[in-house]
C-alpha cells in the first residue's frame, strides 16, 4: 500500500473512524472499536481501531458477544487493503464476509450537473417528506442491481398508505422519532441528501455525509421502473458538486457489486481497494 492510493487508502480509515461517531456512543474492544447506536439513528457495526494490524477468531467472537449483549446487529466492516488478517479471522469466526468494491473519484466536477430529460433533481430540506423518501429508497433497494422493472411511483404510493396513520392521529405522531433525527442530521450539515423526481414525484435518492474534507456517496437508489436513464449518475454528479461547494476534496464510495461499480467508472469513479462487510449467515 504505497504512494497516491496508500494515502487515499488511510484518509478514508480517518473518516470511517470518525463519521459514526455523529449518532453512535464508541466501546473500546481492541483491536475494535465497537460502534452503537444512539436513539433512533442507524445501526452500526464493529471496525478495526486506526493502525490495528493484528487480529484472531477470538478477537472477533469477543466483540460478537458484545453485540449480541446489547442486542445490535452483529456486522463488522474495514478495508481489505489495510487490514488484510481480518478476513481470516471473520470467517474462522463464523461470519461470511462480502467484498464491494471501494471507489475514489478522480476529478471534481465544474459545474452543477444536468439532469437527463423529464428529470429535475435538488437537494433535500429538513421540511421535505422523510418518511416518503425513505420508502422510494426502501423500494429501490429491495431490487438490487441495475436492471430496469415494474416496480415505480405505483408501490411507493402503496407502501406509504400501509404506514399512514390514522387521520384522528396526533399531529405529533406524524413525525416519528426516524424523521425527526434524518431532519436533525440535514439541518446540522451531517448528511446533505437529494432527489430525483419525474413529473413531481420522486423516483430517486441518495446522499453523502461530510466530515472535514472527506465524504462518503451513499444510499444512492432508483426506483427499477426508472432506472438506465442515468438518473443515478445525475444524482451522484449533484452530491459530489455540493461536497466541493462545501469544500470536500476526496469524494469516495463503496459500489454494490461489480456491475454498479462499472456504472460509476463511467461517472469518474476509479476503483481503489476493496470495502468488506461481515455478518452471520442468515438461517434458511
Amino acid at each position: 500500500m504505497k504512494g497516491l492510493t496508500g494515502n487515499l487508502l488511510a484518509t478514508i480509515e480517518v473518516y470511517y473512524n470518525a463519521v459514526p461517531r455523529t449518532a453512535a456512543r464508541v466501546e473500546d474492544l481492541s483491536p475494535f472499536v465497537l460502534f452503537v447506536q444512539q436513539g433512533a439513528g442507524w445501526p452500526y457495526y464493529a471496525r478495526p481501531q486506526l493502525g490495528a494490524g493484528s487480529f484472531t477468531a477470538a478477537d472477533v467472537v469477543r466483540v460478537r458477544d458484545r453485540q449480541r449483549e446489547l442486542g445490535i446487529p452483529e456486522a463488522f466492516e474495514w478495508v481489505a487493503e489495510t487490514t488484510p488478517e481480518l478476513h481470516a479471522a471473520a470467517t474462522a469466526a463464523g461470519l461470511v464476509v462480502n467484498d464491494h468494491p471501494l471507489m475514489v473519484l478522480a476529478d471534481m466536477p465544474a459545474a452543477s450537473p444536468e439532469p437527463p430529460p423529464g428529470i429535475t433533481i435538488r437537494l433535500v430540506t429538513p421540511e421535505d417528506d422523510h418518511a416518503l423518501l425513505s420508502v422510494v429508497a426502501r423500494v429501490g433497494f429491495s431490487f438490487p442491481g441495475t436492471a430496469r422493472g415494474d416496480a415505480g411511483p405505483e408501490q411507493v404510493a402503496q407502501a406509504v398508505g400501509e404506514r399512514t396513520p390514522e387521520p384522528s392521529t396526533p399531529p405529533q405522531a406524524w413525525v416519528t422519532p426516524w424523521v425527526a433525527f434524518r431532519r436533525d442530521r440535514l439541518a446540522r450539515g451531517l448528511t446533505v441528501m437529494a432527489v430525483a423526481h419525474a413529473d413531481g414525484v420522486p423516483v430517486a435518492v441518495g446522499s453523502h455525509q461530510p466530515v472535514d474534507t472527506v465524504t462518503e456517496i451513499t444510499g444512492v437508489a432508483t426506483l427499477p421502473a426508472f432506472r438506465r436513464r442515468g438518473i443515478g449518475a445525475a444524482l451522484t454528479a449533484l452530491l459530489t458538486w455540493d461536497s466541493q461547494e462545501r469544500g470536500v476534496r476526496t469524494v469516495f464510495l463503496s459500489a454494490g457489486n461489480e456491475e454498479i461499480a462499472r456504472v460509476y467508472e463511467r461517472t469518474g469513479f476509479r476503483r481503489i481497494g476493496t470495502a468488506c462487510i461481515a455478518a452471520p449467515l442468515e438461517p434458511d
